[in-house]
């Protein structure tokens, strides 16, 4: 889920790593519901880390609380999870997309609809969401938030089939873009996936109880086994503890988002039957493949190169070293009262190993590379350390091109492979050289074969350019128009 304020708003980007946007879990027939939905929240806190939220269902009434920042600061509280009674939770964790933290965009959403009570969990975003609303604007529809889940919500309420999943497939039919939701009524429990798959969600089991979550590593907190993946364009419903699937979508290739392979998912999910990592120890297999250098170590950024810095230490046979360490204790709200403090930047959550890197030659690993701001500081204070050189290698390829599918990342003008050739770019980040992995061995890495140019295996627009479904949203000639007049500073 992303609010559309971004859609109307070029903000600064502030962080040097692309942020998935949100994690959602669900689960039914269990007695400590709330609780396990707070656990899976947890073990998805780095899809999401500005907002939380969790609705209940005791069969009667439906029940809902929301807070700014993390699962464990509001959620480990036994006073909170009473507030949460019932078999059946969904839950949410969010970013926010434009500095708004307002309690009225965090999920997971509640509506009272003829049908009965419906709560929805978002991740990911439409593309056409804000020529919906202003379709429904005009209707009479009366929207709360500023989220383009809302749209969803309202098209299941428009609809005039009769049953609740044919109003939800009215609703999904209608709506473009990369998403995946879980979904609670009175009676049921529904997962969703884009028809292209381009955001996750897997089926999981505890005992008699089913569960929908972002990631498998939230389904291992809870002591839940893996069922399966929720397939691209699958509805699946839990209703009196049976699971069943439909699939109302015409078919297609599925085309999985690959920064889940690359960064987004925790190192210990499962994607396609195999770790995450395993994964991204493969894309510095092939980097190395690609690079003929001489240095004396190989060194992550951590923590997201150390996968591929060990698999590219193991293909050149390089001395793998931590030649950087990173603080685990500064949060992302550390506060920085005086410029001195300020001024220091990444010093405060990595530092180098002197003694390790000292008149050595190094080859630097890392994930991705996106404004670059980061790698720079990285280099220097390598170099202040008395490196003797500083090569810095990508386990993907340039970034060039934004996403519209539930990322948040640069505009395309602050993405430093959008505008900067490679010599270009290694002069901005001061290294002694500057590497990337290839597209097709990217491919290799993840699949063992080389890309489909007709039809790509995966939402690869990243590098490519080439969107599986149009921003229409973002398109020239779409008229932005304020969402709200109510102040994002509210509480509510």
């Amino acid at each position: 889920m992303i609010s559309l304020i971004q859609k109307k708003k070029l903000k600064k980007f502030n962080s040097d790593k692309l942020r998935e946007e949100c994690g959602i879990f669900g689960i039914s027939n269990h007695d400590d519901a709330s609780a396990l939905v707070a656990l899976g929240l947890h073990a998805l806190q780095h899809r999401g880390q500005e907002g939380c939220g969790i609705v209940s269902y005791d069969g009667k009434n439906y029940h809902s609380e929301k807070r700014q920042g993390l699962v464990g600061d509001h959620f480990t509280k036994p006073e909170i999870l009473k507030k949460l009674p019932g078999n059946f939770a969904i839950g949410h964790n969010r970013y926010s997309t434009t500095g708004e933290t307002s309690l009225r965009n965090i999920q997971p959403f509640f509506a009272d609809l003829h049908m009965g009570g419906l709560s929805i969990a978002h991740n990911g975003n439409l593309t056409n969401a804000l020529l919906l609303r202003e379709s429904l604007v005009k209707d009479g529809a009366i929207f709360r938030t500023t989220s383009d889940t809302e749209t969803i919500v309202q098209l299941v309420a428009k609809s005039k089939r009769e049953k609740f999943l044919d109003k939800l497939i009215d609703a999904l039919f209608q709506i473009q873009g990369g998403y995946s939701l879980v979904l609670m009524t009175n009676k049921k429990l529904v997962g969703v996936r884009d028809p292209f798959g381009i955001r996750p969600l897997v089926i999981g089991k505890l005992k008699n109880s089913y569960i929908f979550a972002s990631e498998t590593c939230a389904l291992d907190i809870v002591g839940a086994n893996f069922i399966r993946e929720v397939e691209n364009g699958e509805i699946v419903t839990i209703e009196n503890n049976k699971l069943n699937s439909v699939k109302p979508f015409p078919k297609q290739n599925p085309r999985p988002c690959v920064f889940e392979f690359i960064y987004f998912a925790r190192p210990d999910s499962l994607i396609k039957n195999k770790c995450a990592y395993e994964y991204r120890k493969n894309l510095g297999i092939e980097l190395a493949k690609e690079t003929d250098l001489v240095a004396d170590l190989v060194i992550p950024v951590p923590d997201s190169g150390v996968p591929a810095a060990l698999g590219y230490a193991e293909q050149s046979k390089k001395q793998f070293e931590l030649g950087l360490i990173r603080n685990h204790y500064v949060g992302r709200t550390f506060i920085e009262p005086t410029q001195s403090i300020r001024s220091l930047g990444v010093k405060l959550k990595l530092s180098s190993t002197k003694t390790i890197v000292k008149n050595k030659s190094l080859i630097l690993i890392d994930d991705s590379l996106v404004r670059g701001t980061t790698c720079h500081k990285i280099v220097k204070m390598l170099y202040e350390a008395e490196a003797k050189e500083v090569h810095v290698r990508i386990a993907c390829p340039e970034i060039k091109y934004p996403d519209f599918y539930g990322v948040d990342m640069p505009t395309e003008e602050e993405l430093l492979a959008n505008k900067k050739n490679n010599k270009e770019m290694c002069d901005y980040i001061s290294a002694k050289s500057l590497k990337f992995l290839s597209l097709n061995g990217l491919y290799k890495a993840l699949i063992g074969k080389k890309r489909n140019a007709s039809y790509p295996q995966f939402s690869d627009h990243y590098f490519t350019g080439e969107y599986p479904i149009k921003p229409h949203d973002n398109m020239k000639g779409i008229k932005i128009k304020q969402l709200s007049l109510l102040s994002v500073k509210s509480s509510s």
